[in-house]
């Protein structure tokens, strides 16, 4: 990868962390040829008392971006944070495979909205900023919603689904960015980015 390609994402000279340890932003990132590290925030927080998905997905990307902000003051921090939200309900990581499929059968058949916040801190600096894709789910039997959640693919995954997966033969279509859905839309990204070049 060269540095003019990661140059259109992002053009400073500020080496720049990742504060995330998903596999999915860590490719989503490294598909732009920008030079990064990785840096693991900790465990999650909890949601935001009363947040909306917008205000709360924010404030938790900021929270992770300030963590690792902390054990790296000279670096452009990213934080991210993604969650679904289906008829009101506000849906995180599956803990169990049962959780997984009960996810599944809420989303089946009807549509959610994915909303992302992301955050970059340098120093005393933050902007943040959040994304939402609105998802149309396919109906599904009870048959394929136990086959899905049994393949583990949804396990560390907002929604308990991974449209960039096996969770696409199940996606009769998008409205918005399709990498917010995967967890960092990156239009977004370099938006809030140009901010500190």
């Amino acid at each position: 990868m060269t540095a003019g390609r990661g140059r259109l994402l992002f053009a400073g000279n500020t080496p720049v962390v990742l504060a995330s340890a998903s596999p999915r932003r860590v490719a989503l990132l490294r598909q732009t040829g920008l030079a990064f590290t990785v840096a693991d925030p900790g465990p999650d927080r909890a949601w935001p008392r009363g947040a909306e998905p917008r205000h709360g997905v924010r404030a938790l990307a900021l929270d992770k971006a300030r963590r690792v902000a902390a054990r790296h003051p000279r670096a452009l921090v990213i934080g991210a944070d993604t969650i679904v939200v289906a008829r009101g309900v506000r849906m995180g990581k599956p803990d169990t495979v049962e959780q997984a499929a009960e996810m599944v059968r809420r989303l089946q058949g009807r549509t959610h909205e994915v909303w992302t916040g992301i955050a970059v801190v340098r120093g005393a600096e933050a902007r943040t900023a959040a994304e939402c894709t609105r998802v149309r789910f396919a109906r599904m039997s009870e048959e394929e919603v136990r086959a899905y959640a049994a393949t583990r693919e949804p396990m560390d995954k907002a929604g308990g689904y991974g449209i960039q997966g096996l969770g696409a033969l199940f996606i009769r279509g998008i409205e918005g960015d399709f990498f917010n859905v995967v967890g960092l839309p990156l239009r977004r990204l370099r938006v809030v980015l140009s901010e500190f070049a």
